[in-house]
């Protein structure tokens, strides 16, 4: 089975448009959602994001609805722990192919490095 990771140069998750994300109020807390709606910059991407670096600028202290966690997964989507990988990767793929396409550079790093591993 593939086990999720991130891929360098990606940063599709960054891009947090409260529009392509209509269900938000469903799964985090009202404190959460305002912190989310604050990260969003003019042009949807979190303003925490270093495009030209494609890096997060507070990867470590980022907030927990940004880290793949069993624990965050759980008490944000109800996704039980044996079913964390797959629903990560298949939520990257879906992002990935939304922000980027299909045939993007990013995603094929992201199916080479994670998904043909599984295979």
């Amino acid at each position: 089975m593939p086990t999720w990771q991130c891929i360098e140069n990606c940063g599709a998750c960054c891009h947090l448009e409260p529009g392509d994300r209509p269900d938000l109020e469903d799964y985090l807390t009202p404190a959460q959602l305002e912190q989310y709606l604050a990260m969003v910059g003019p042009d949807g991407w979190c303003i925490n994001y270093d495009q030209a670096h494609r890096k997060c600028t507070i990867y470590t202290e980022r907030p927990r609805f940004c880290r793949v966690l069993p624990e965050t997964f759980t008490e944000m989507f109800d996704v039980p722990t044996e079913e964390l990988q797959q629903f990560a990767i298949d939520c990257c793929l879906e992002h990935i192919d939304s922000i980027y396409g299909d045939e993007s550079p990013e995603m094929e790093r992201y199916v080479a490095k994670v998904v043909n591993i599984g295979l």
